[in-house]
C-alpha cells in the first residue's frame, strides 16, 4: 500500500508537484469530519433555539393578553372604587348635615339648656361629695385619651383635609405617630371595635353611663373586642392612619344622646380643673344628672336578713 501520494498542479507556466503523505491525508479527513461535526451541531443548536424562541413568542403573546385583560378589570374595579368613594362622601356629608339638622331641633323643642339660667341653678359643685364627684370622673368621659397630647384640629366646621370641602369636624384630632397606646376616658363597655365604612377606618366605640358614647378613630390596632368592659385608664388600642385620615392621628369624638359634643371640655375636666366642664357645655341637664348620681349613692344596702329567705324554725 502506498504511503504518500502526488498531487500535480499544472497552469500556464508549468507543472508544480505536492506530495501527500498518508498522515497527512488521515489529518485532512479529521479536519474534514470536526468542521461536518460542529457545522450539524451548530444547525442543530439554530433549530432549537428558533423553535424555543417561537414558544417563548407565544408566551409573551398570551402574557400581553392576559396583562391587557388585567387592565381592563382594574379599571372596572377603579371606577367602582370611585363610586363607592362618592357614596361614602355623600354619606359622610348628609350625616354632618343631620347632626346640624338635630341640633336645631334640639334647641327649638327646648332640650338646650337656658343659658341665662344661673350656673349654680343647674350644679352646684360645691355641694358635691369627694366621692359623688369621683364616680362623674370615672363614668363620664373625662382627660385625653393619649398620654402626650396635642390638639391639631379641634370641634366644629372646617375644610375637610381628605374631602377638600367644608364639612363639620364632629370631634378633635390629637397628633400622634402610629402605634402610639391610646386610653379609655371612662368606664364603659366596647359597642364597637374594627373596620369602619364612615371614614373612620380601625374604629373603637365605647358605650358609658347617662348615655354619653366616646369614639376613637383611624387606629392602627385595637386591644379590645366588642363586649368587653373597660375601666377608666385602661389601654383600648393604638393610634394609625386608617379610613379618610391625611396623616397619622386619633379622631376623638365625645356624644351624648346621639349627639356629638366638643370634646375639649371633657378632655381638660379632672378632679383640679372640676368646674370646666360645667362652664363650657351647657347641652346637659347636669343638675338632673347629679340628682340621680346622689340618689344612687345614698340608697342604703339591704340588710342580708332582708334578702335571705326567713326559714321556719323546727324542733327536733
Amino acid at each position: 500500500m502506498r504511503d504518500h501520494y502526488r498531487i500535480t498542479i499544472t497552469n500556464y507556466s508549468g507543472a508544480k508537484h505536492y506530495t501527500v503523505t498518508q498522515l497527512m491525508r488521515r489529518y485532512m479527513a479529521g479536519v474534514g469530519v470536526l468542521l461536518g461535526t460542529c457545522f450539524l451541531g451548530g444547525f442543530l443548536a439554530i433549530l432549537f433555539m428558533s423553535t424555543r424562541l417561537g414558544m417563548l413568542n407565544t408566551e409573551v403573546a398570551e402574557l400581553q393578553q392576559y396583562q391587557a385583560r388585567i387592565k381592563t378589570e382594574n379599571s372596572v374595579l377603579m371606577a367602582e372604587q370611585r363610586r363607592l368613594q362618592q357614596t361614602v362622601d355623600e354619606k359622610v356629608a348628609a350625616l354632618s348635615t343631620m347632626t346640624d339638622e338635630l341640633g336645631s331641633i334640639e334647641t327649638m323643642i327646648g332640650l338646650t339648656p337656658d343659658p341665662d339660667i344661673a350656673l349654680y341653678q343647674r350644679l352646684d359643685t360645691a355641694s358635691q361629695t369627694a366621692s359623688e364627684k369621683h364616680h362623674m370622673l370615672n363614668a363620664i368621659p373625662s382627660g385625653y385619651p393619649l398620654s402626650n397630647a396635642f390638639v391639631t384640629s379641634r370641634y366644629g366646621m372646617r375644610n375637610h383635609p381628605v374631602l377638600g370641602k367644608m364639612a363639620l369636624h364632629g370631634g378633635a384630632d390629637l397628633r400622634a405617630a402610629v402605634g402610639t397606646p391610646v386610653y379609655a376616658t371612662a368606664d364603659g363597655v366596647v359597642e364597637w371595635a374594627g373596620m369602619n365604612t364612615s371614614g373612620f377606618g380601625n374604629m373603637i366605640k365605647l358605650s358609658h353611663n347617662f348615655g354619653f358614647v366616646t369614639v376613637f378613630g383611624h387606629l392602627s390596632k385595637s386591644s379590645v373586642a366588642m363586649g368587653d368592659y373597660v375601666r377608666q385608664g385602661d389601654l383600648i388600642g393604638y393610634t394609625g392612619n386608617t379610613g379618610l385620615s391625611s396623616a397619622p392621628h386619633l379622631h376623638y369624638e365625645v356624644r351624648y344622646l346621639h349627639r356629638r359634643l366638643a370634646p375639649g371640655p371633657f378632655m381638660e375636666w379632672s378632679w383640679e380643673n372640676y368646674d370646666v366642664l360645667f362652664t363650657r357645655e351647657e347641652q346637659i341637664k347636669w343638675d338632673s344628672l347629679a340628682k340621680t348620681l346622689r340618689k344612687q349613692m345614698v340608697v342604703p344596702e339591704r340588710r342580708w336578713s332582708q334578702l335571705a329567705p326567713r326559714l321556719p324554725v323546727t324542733s327536733s
